[in-house]
């Protein structure tokens, strides 16, 4: 491991606790799915969880982090409640969100995850005000918003690249690049499809892309990022390459749909951080990790399956128009 990338084994257990953690929370999850306890889409994050993993890993309490439509591993990594989440994918009044959000809506103001937007890159402006605000507190927040490539085709992309740059904002834009646009690959829909990081620069913030999918690489990256970014330097973008393993919304495969083909992903797979890190650490101690990670989401799963719905009267609860 580069010197850059030098982590503790306190470090590898860690954050190969977080990575495996959301992966197996990702796979129960695609496991129930079909039984229609689930009560909204699912965008599953597998393949991808060492991204949030990373970033959140360097945060403080204080910061606040927002997401797209798949943001399981966003609000797992900075402290959402795994029990709370599941509830809310199940609908129930335990949820997150009293059961109103589903799996596309998550949040928790207090562990500061500022919420999920199913719209796409709808993300990207709000974080710019949380970033505004954490900015007049003077305290030393940053704020972190998660976003596929998709995203930066959206206008409010550029808008907030600009916006943020000309507020000197405490904002650290995270691109997770998996290279589709739900169907569509970035090869198509960019004349040059690794200018993602040329584009930020251009808008005045400075722009690094981590392309190897390793953990300690993104962490390495947002580390540096966000400490120049507590000390005033303004915001900063993130490029961090990975692959979707499972299709675009549901928990299936979908190499069989002909936009993209199983023999592009095995590299990925071959390389899964998940098995990477775990080879990093000690069996026994690897085998209790898993072990506590596979009670904790059985538990999670009776918790939500055993909550009950929000009553009747709670349809019009926070509606305010």
């Amino acid at each position: 491991m580069p010197k850059a990338f030098a982590a503790s084994p306190a470090d590898i257990e860690r954050v190969y606790r977080a990575i495996k953690r959301i992966r197996r929370v990702e796979e129960v999850t695609a496991d129930i799915y079909p039984s229609d306890k689930i009560k909204s889409p699912v965008h599953l994050a597998i393949g991808q969880e060492l991204v949030s993993v990373a970033v959140c890993d360097v945060l403080k309490p204080g910061d606040v982090v927002g997401g797209s439509y798949r943001s399981h591993a966003v609000f797992l990594a900075k402290g959402g409640d795994l029990n709370a989440m599941m509830a809310e994918m199940y609908g129930k009044d335990t949820g997150c969100c009293r059961g109103k959000g589903g799996s596309m809506h998550i949040g928790d103001a207090a562990v500061g995850v500022a919420g999920s937007s199913a719209v796409v890159g709808t993300q990207i402006p709000m974080m710019a005000g949380y970033a505004l605000a954490l900015k007049h507190q003077a305290k030393g927040g940053v704020a972190v918003v998660f976003f596929g490539d998709g995203a930066t085709e959206e206008g409010c992309f550029y808008e907030t690249l600009n916006f943020a740059a000309l507020m000197n904002l405490p904002l650290l834009f995270v691109c997770e690049n998996n290279g589709y646009a739900i169907h569509e690959p970035i090869a198509k829909r960019r004349a040059r499809p690794d200018a993602l990081c040329a584009i930020a620069n251009a808008m005045g913030v400075p722009a690094r892309r981590v392309a190897d999918g390793n953990t300690f690489a993104v962490r390495d990256a947002a580390g540096s990022a966000i400490e120049r970014i507590r000390k005033g330097g303004g915001p900063e973008f993130i490029e961090a390459q990975v692959y979707r393993w499972r299709e675009h919304v549901g928990p299936n495969e979908d190499f069989d749909q002909d936009y993209r083909c199983r023999s592009e992903a095995e590299p990925w797979m071959a390389n899964d951080e998940v098995t990477r890190l775990a080879a990093l650490i000690d069996p026994a101690i690897r085998a209790a990790i898993d072990d506590r990670i596979e009670a904790e989401i059985a538990a999670a799963v009776t918790f939500a399956e055993q909550s009950p719905p929000p009553k009747p009267e709670e349809l019009h609860t926070n509606v305010f128009a």
